[in-house]
């Protein structure tokens, strides 16, 4: 609010001095001392009037004093132009007590009141295995839905899997002829594994796949749609563990397999758009836009193709929970494919194509290839977990033999470490997961947010064992630069939410927590003696409420011990 107040305050200044409109910003100074918001207002309007900078700004500064609101203590020039505001101690012990006050709450705003959002991410695909792609995904998908809803958006959580296509009929293909019935979903994957390599080697069992895939499409033979109900269902039911160990809970899961047929319907009643070739029937991007191409949405077999698929789901979608926005995360090798579906979806849907926005990620890589799968190339999202909370067991075990629940912490570590590694930077670029940089308690990771969030809990309850209680900051703590940023979470938030971003939550919480531990440092916070002691009690809880609600839209979890 602070913000606004302050843009408001230029405008009428702008106004009172008939001064025309800019597209001025009000934005953080970048060093706390030159002020907790700066202006280029001067510096735009004497660029357009060939003037004085300086000068600009004190005519402006002078009609700014005139208008001055409660929460400015004082407004300076700086540079070349740059006009600096100042807010009031009163304002940072207020913030303090709307923390407290707001708790859970605080944080979150109605810029997206009312909008319709459905989050697609994640989208494993039966049969395959989990692996650390779909990792990220559900890494991006989990936080952007959870800053979404924190800036007053309804949202539901979608999954979208591939149920049926080749991929399915290699696996099914395989298991018939080795004879071995599925009871795992790593018996599955193996011999999906093996299907996929026999179908680039053998021509007989490549057309035996082809054949297998039309029957599973068509369900019309028993034995074989069997054995593939019985690898999806393995398989989505593994998936729903990791889905737990996640935090995900999913509103909606769509399939290829319902969706599929509706696509077909879609690409033969629209002849306009599509035209057939060769025996499919494609969409000729090119045509509609020189930088985009031709994508196959009916193969030759007569079978919907992704791109075709994917149409469809956008009405399903559509039919089941009438979406504002629909927000698609998937990695960005389908970048070009994506725009190819949404130009084909703007001539046959152009709403929806209009509400639909594609959030491209990069690769999540290791090091080494240690923990490749029995493919040879692809890292299972499970054995990268399993590996990073297998070494904070061991940091656990270096430290304190005695804490409780060692399992069930280190593993909430783990997933930790994993997502703030993921969401430290914006969306499409790659990644190289560094295990002792990603479980490191010194800074710059999941787990040192989450333990200066365990250390506030640690000081709250040696108050209140003390029976010293947060008090209203009546006792005038001196202001510093930690109570200087926490009011900010807010701002961040809606950034957030407008960019559809995670890394400004990341990067911010990881600048409270260090704020915090040098405050920790360099004070003693509980202490019956000290008159100051409530008020440093008081910005201690601030900090963990503001510590554990960013770490909630990361979808990480906060132990109160650690």
């Amino acid at each position: 609010m602070i913000k606004k107040k302050i843009e408001s305050l230029v405008k009428k200044t702008l106004e009172a001095l008939s001064l025309p409109e800019t597209s001025f910003v009000v934005e953080h100074s970048e060093e706390i001392l030159h002020g907790d918001y700066s202006t280029n207002v001067a510096l735009l309007l004497a660029k357009d009037s060939k003037k004085n900078p300086r000068e600009v700004a004190e005519i402006i500064l002078r009609e700014l004093q005139n208008k001055k609101i409660s929460e400015v203590e004082r407004i300076e020039i700086a540079g070349p132009g740059f006009i600096n505001f100042f807010l009031t101690p009163a304002f940072f012990a207020n913030s303090v007590k709307e923390i407290l006050s707001q708790k859970e709450e605080f944080g979150k705003n109605d810029s997206l009141q009312g909008k319709k959002t459905i989050v697609e991410y994640t989208d494993p695909n039966p049969i395959k295995e989990f692996h650390i792609g779909h990792l990220m995904s559900n890494a991006i998908g989990e936080s952007l839905a959870a800053i979404l809803s924190a800036n007053g958006a309804e949202v539901k959580r979608a999954c979208y899997q591939g149920d049926v296509g080749l991929h399915v009929a290699k696996a099914v293909a395989q298991q018939i002829d080795t004879g071995i019935p599925w009871v795992t979903v790593k018996e599955v994957a193996s011999d999906y594994a093996r299907g996929s390599k026999r179908y680039e080697i053998d021509d007989i069992f490549k057309k035996r796949v082809i054949e297998v895939n039309k029957l599973i499409y068509n369900k019309e033979e028993n034995l074989i749609n069997k054995i593939y109900q019985l690898g999806r269902q393995l398989a989505l039911d593994y998936f729903e563990t990791i889905y737990k160990t996640l935090g995900t809970q999913f509103d909606f899961y769509f399939f290829e397999s319902t969706t599929g047929e509706f696509g077909k319907a879609l690409v033969h009643k629209h002849p306009e758009v599509f035209e057939k070739s060769e025996g499919a029937i494609v969409f000729r991007g090119e045509k509609r836009d020189r930088t985009l191409h031709t994508r196959v949405f009916i193969n030759k077999e007569g079978l919907p193709t992704y791109e075709a698929k994917e149409l469809g789901l956008a009405k399903i979608k559509h039919d089941i929970y009438p979406y504002d926005n629909s927000i698609v995360i998937t990695g960005n090798e389908i970048n070009d494919y994506f725009r190819v579906l949404l130009c084909a979806m703007k001539e046959i849907f152009p709403d929806l194509a209009q509400k639909t926005q594609h959030v491209p990620h990069g690769m999540l890589r290791l090091p080494t290839g240690k923990m490749s799968s029995r493919t040879g190339d692809v890292i299972t999202a499970e054995s990268l977990i399993d590996e990073t909370k297998k070494r904070i067991l061991e940091k656990i075990e270096e430290n304190d033999r005695n804490i409780e629940n060692k399992e069930e912490l280190a593993l909430q570590v783990a997933v930790a470490a994993i997502k703030y590694s993921i969401l430290k930077q914006a969306p499409g670029k790659d990644i190289i997961f560094d295990f002792e940089k990603s479980i490191s308690f010194d800074g710059d990771s999941g787990p040192y947010i989450q333990y200066a969030f365990a250390r506030t809990q640690s000081i709250l309850k040696k108050a209140r064992d003390a029976d010293i209680k947060a008090d209203d900051f009546a006792t005038n703590l001196p202001i510093n630069e930690l109570m200087q940023k926490l009011y900010r979470f807010s701002e961040v938030v809606e950034r957030s939410g407008k960019e559809l971003v995670s890394h400004y939550i990341v990067t911010y919480l990881t600048e409270i927590a260090s704020l915090f531990n040098r405050f920790y440092a360099e004070e003693q916070i509980v202490d019956a003696t000290d008159p100051l002691s409530g008020a440093k009690v008081a910005l201690t809880a601030a900090t963990g409420e503001v510590l554990r609600n960013g770490l909630k839209l990361l979808g990480i979890s906060a132990p109160e011990k650690m």
